[in-house]
């Protein structure tokens, strides 16, 4: 079977390629276009009207030809002719300043769409999916929906053309995703402690680069910088010594060119542009190096691989948030990502990567590409089983969608949708012009519209908290309010009395939605198909399989909504966006009333979740009943508290949860930046009320916590705490003399380790300042008495620290908590005890 990964541009033959991996023989094969497809746009120009006002269009060097084709245009719910616009090539629609889409400025519709995901929507193709080649032509293959997932699907659904549409979805979903070959790669340089050596400059040599495959095959191609390397032994990794740097590369290319995926994390920024530059400055001739890069590229490529950087998948925020549970906090680091994921990090060095030891070097070396493979290998390749996912839903290629954010993904999903049904895909200035603006008052500064509803909380704690949870409130609201960026006010004058409760506007009566329908049966699915599937399989292997399938539709979901407010999006449509958050505030105040009539008292709701004071079972079953029957949204039990304490602030509450965890409304203790000493008393604080489990427990950690910050307080104030404790660890970001306009504390301290190096002469006297402290060097600093605030760790002295600077930083990092807790920070500092009790 081929699965289809990927679509390029062939600029040589001037044509679409595909990529497909074939999960027999495990090689990517490429197809070329079969069907002499070309790059166009729309205009609503007539073709004599388009000859006679811009005839440089017809001479254009790239025109190939025009046609009249219909049109359905969701705007005006009319069908229209426009005029084709055909070229030869993609730069000739636009890209250029002479481009066709310039000429047809104010007259050009579907002009700026990437020629590669044009050929997708016009082939009908389905990244992700299985194929087989019939003369050339590719022929998806679907597999049939299993008996239980088909019944719960014509059980839920009754209309035959909806069912249609549930049942093709299902299929896409369902059908088996391959075991890719793959092999991750991680490179080393020759660089000082800190320095992350630029990749357009590759000036220092490549010193190893480690391998970890999905066959089995590890290990290290390893520089000789030393007079004797001794004979290294790590498992079953292979090590290869090489004499010279040339050598070293050749060897690592011919192991990118064995694999069909290549893995990194951060490779398109560093590994790969670095491997390119480099092999160029040993004279590699162009068809032996396997890399595409070039300073303006998107992303680096392979010609015969496909590259995906892990990086930029795990920094995404709706996978970080929605599928991988918020465990990482921001997934820039390697290390961050797979010890939160895979339990285990980096190896951990204080010398400089060039200083190591071979063995060092080695295992070094070898762990990073290792926990590369591993972040897509662990949970049975779960990651992978996303990626592909994720691809069919959206329709795009791999590359695109390990690179791009979820506004990517939702606006290629319903352009796909668009032309599959023959429609127009509107531009943004249509959308605007047409459906106006919003009229709710933003209460949030720099939003355009009335968000989230928050209840204020009652302060003080309480014991046998149940949180429940809107089942995907806003997609729900979308599908049951036939939400979408045609449908929102409509051109139908008999629709207008169809209003949204807290808004002005109308939703359409005639038709279904494209963005209702989409999301309604994503919704659906995930809800009452995979959910429940996935409760209900005693088979391991399904079970896992529908989790996987319902997580990669809660990315979708948990989004979708949003992105119809954002002004970047191209589908960007306010009053939708407007609609969609009023009636989430209609539903969460109409089930708070339904609580309160029960008797069941609320502490507290935010967006799409009510905080219940012990609540019976009997009430409990109740209310999420009445809630389906008047609103038809699911209210669900998402968590159960032991206790909570509310502060009298929003969005500020602590509690223990019946599993024994402590949930925080937000981590602030955990900022990147913060000193490990400030941030290991907040982890302190943590564990010490994750151990009460009831009233007097609790009273007595709460005790411990005020004794705690007093400590660590009185520590500061002694200037007992280490440097290295209470040190700032940011990166240069540019070269010390572009610091002409401000002066950053870090860079304050950055000079004065220049001068530290000089005056013990580990650097020249006449050293440039961006060589001797680098673009890249992560600086450490303390925050002092001296008349710049700030010292290098290098050249500080305890004596020398300022407490009440750190005093100050670790009230803003604790203040959460303490206020939850009302414990008053002033109090503790002064050496005072008052608490709750």
């Amino acid at each position: 079977m081929l699965y289809l990964l990927s679509v390029k541009y062939n600029g040589k033959e001037a044509r679409a390629e595909m990529y497909f991996y074939d999960d027999e023989k495990h090689v990517l094969v490429r197809v070329p276009d079969y069907s002499d497809h070309h790059p166009y746009l729309l205009t609503d120009l007539k073709p004599d009207e388009l000859a006679e006002r811009y005839p440089d269009v017809l001479k254009h060097k790239g025109f190939n030809r025009l046609d009249v084709v219909e049109k359905y245009d969701p705007l005006s719910d009319r069908w229209i002719l426009m005029t084709k616009v055909e070229a030869l090539d993609p730069l000739s629609i636009g890209g250029a300043k002479d481009s066709i889409r310039e000429q047809l400025k104010g007259h050009a519709w579907e002009a700026k769409i990437k020629y590669h995901h044009c050929y997708i929507y016009d082939s009908n193709l389905i990244p992700g999916m299985p194929y087989t080649l019939e003369d050339g032509k590719p022929k998806i293959v679907l597999s049939p929906i299993p008996e239980h997932i088909e019944k719960l699907i014509r059980e839920m659904v009754k209309d035959k053309t909806e069912l249609a549409e549930y049942l093709s979805w299902a299929q896409i979903l369902n059908t088996p995703i391959p075991k890719l070959k793959r092999i991750a790669i991680d490179i080393e340089v020759e660089s000082p402690q800190g320095i992350i050596p630029k990749p357009e400059n590759a000036e220092k040599p490549v010193i190893a680069v480690a391998y970890y495959a999905s066959d089995g095959q590890k290990g290290v191609l390893l520089l000789k910088r030393w007079q004797e390397v001794p004979e290294i032994k790590l498992g079953d990794a292979k090590i290869t010594v090489f004499e010279d740097e040339k050598s070293l590369l050749a060897a690592a290319f011919s192991l990118i060119n064995a694999y069909p995926v290549v893995l990194t994390f951060n490779g398109d920024n560093f590994d790969l542009p670095y491997l390119y530059n480099r092999a160029k400055k040993l004279g590699f001739k162009p068809e032996e190096i396997p890399i595409e890069w070039s300073p303006k590229a998107e992303y680096a490529e392979l010609k015969n691989a496909v590259h995906i950087d892990l990086y930029a998948f795990f920094t995404n925020r709706s996978m970080r948030v929605y599928a991988f549970g918020n465990k990482y906090r921001e997934g820039r680091t390697l290390d961050e990502v797979a010890s939160a994921l895979l339990g285990i990090g980096k190896v951990k060095h204080d010398e400089a990567i060039s200083e190591m030891t071979p063995e060092r070097l080695v295992e070094y070396n070898l762990r990073d590409a290792e926990l590369t493979y591993k972040l897509t290998a662990f949970n049975d390749d779960l990651v992978v089983k996303l990626i592909i996912l994720m691809m069919r839903i959206s329709k795009l290629p791999i590359e695109d969608l390990t690179r791009h954010n979820i506004s990517a993904w939702i606006r290629n999903m319903f352009y796909y949708e668009h032309r599959q049904r023959g429609w127009l895909i509107p531009n943004p200035e249509d959308i605007l012009s047409i459906k106006g603006q919003t009229s709710t008052k933003a209460i949030i500064k720099g939003k355009k519209y009335m968000g989230a509803i928050v209840i204020n909380p009652k302060p003080g704690v309480y014991f046998n908290v149940v949180v429940v949870d809107f089942a995907s409130l806003y997609p729900s609201v979308i599908k049951k309010w036939n939400l979408s960026y045609e449908t929102v006010r409509c051109p139908h004058e008999e629709c207008r009395d169809n209003k949204i409760p807290g808004t002005p506007h109308w939703v359409c009566k005639r038709k279904r939605g494209l963005m209702s329908e989409i999301i309604g049966i994503l919704r659906d699915l995930r809800v009452y198909v995979y959910k429940k599937g996935a409760k209900a399989s005693k088979d391991e292997q399904e079970k896992m399989q529908y989790e996987v399938i319902q997580s990669a539709l809660k990315v979708f979901l948990n989004a979708s909504y949003g992105v119809f407010g954002a002004e970047s999006f191209s589908l960007y449509c306010p009053p939708v966006a407007e609609s969609t958050t009023a009636l989430g505030r209609y539903s969460i105040l109409k089930t708070m009333e339904k609580a309160v009539k029960m008797g069941i008292p609320v502490l507290y709701g935010d967006t799409d979740s009510l905080f219940l004071w012990n609540p019976t079972q009997d009430k409990l079953e109740s209310l999420l009943q009445g809630v389906l029957n008047d609103l038809q949204i699911d209210l669900s039990i998402d968590k159960e508290y032991k206790w909570v304490v509310f502060s009298k602030r929003k969005k500020n509450y602590l509690g223990l949860l019946k599993e024994g965890k402590v949930d925080i409304k937000g981590l602030t203790g955990k900022k990147r930046n913060t000193p490990d000493y400030i941030k290991n008393v907040f982890s302190d604080i943590i564990a010490e009320l994750s151990k009460a489990d009831n009233i007097l427990v609790f009273e007595k950690s709460v005790e411990k916590v005020e004794e705690k910050v007093k400590d660590s307080l009185k520590h500061l104030k002694k200037h007992e705490v280490p440097l290295d404790q209470l040190a700032f660890k940011v990166a240069l970001t540019k070269s010390l003399k572009e610091y002409t306009k401000t002066t950053p504390q870090h860079v304050k301290a950055a000079r004065q380790l220049l001068e530290y190096r000089k005056k013990l002469k580990l650097v020249p006297p006449d050293v440039k300042l961006e060589e001797a402290v680098p673009e890249g060097e992560i600086i450490a600093f303390v925050k002092t008495r001296n008349k710049e605030g700030v010292k290098a760790v290098q050249v500080a002295r305890l004596d020398e620290i300022d407490p009440d600077k750190y005093i100050e930083i670790m009230k803003t990092t604790l203040q959460q908590v303490l206020d939850a807790l009302e414990i008053d920070f002033e109090d503790l500092l002064e050496g005072k005890t008052q608490t709750l009790f």
